[in-house]
């Protein structure tokens, strides 16, 4: 992300992960950690929605950590639907916030993963901030968000998704009253609209 971007390594159950810190200046509020798009359709911990929140969490004073899941870049084994990549998260975590404020965001793939990884860390942990862009609620199963963090949690979702329909985060999100912040016109990859996406997330942690 830029020049004092460390990069580092982790040990997961299918082995080497490799993995991006960025710190705040003065002292961190806490560690956030990113989770990057679908690994079979070139999603990295690059992507550039995944560096917009990392931007937007390093403003307002958080340390942030992505990684690439298993079978993506350097880091080692083999995709596996979700489920193995929700134990890296959770094994991230484990090693880099195993105490203190913690928060988790992800975009597209990565909020099917992180939402997996947040039920198995609620409540045994507090999480003061979440995340969600690009929620692939269309073709996976995305945990909810329990009621005790919806105040503390921001979905975005651009109008015109082609990849993740609306009306699909719509269905995952009605039952569960969450509230769905929409970008009109916005496609998946928000393409002329970072800024704008980053300026709600930050609005949304500074709140």
């Amino acid at each position: 992300m830029n020049a004092l971007t460390e990069k580092f390594t982790l040990q997961c159950e299918a082995g080497v992960i490799e993995a991006l810190r960025d710190v705040p200046e003065g002292v961190s509020k806490g560690v956030a950690i990113v989770a990057h798009p679908h690994p079979l359709f070139g999603g990295t911990m690059d992507n550039k929605v995944v560096q917009t929140l990392a931007r937007a969490f390093v403003q307002c004073g958080w340390t942030v950590v992505r990684f690439n899941f298993r079978g993506v870049g350097g880091s080692a084994g083999e995709h596996d639907a979700g489920v193995g990549e929700a134990r890296d998260l959770l094994a991230v975590v484990a090693q880099v916030a195993p105490t203190g404020a913690l928060a988790i965001a992800g975009f597209s793939f990565g909020s099917f993963v992180a939402s997996h990884a947040l039920a198995a860390l609620w409540p045994q942990r507090t999480i003061e901030k979440v995340v969600f862009v690009g929620t692939a609620a269309e073709r996976f199963t995305v945990a909810p968000v329990s009621p005790d963090l919806h105040d503390k949690t921001l979905v975005i979702h651009g109008e015109q998704d082609d990849t993740v329909s609306l009306a699909s985060v719509m269905d995952w999100a009605r039952p569960q009253s969450l509230p769905v912040t929409v970008i009109p016109g916005g496609g998946h990859f928000f393409h002329g609209q970072l800024p704008l996406l980053k300026s709600l997330v930050v609005r949304h942690l500074q709140a």
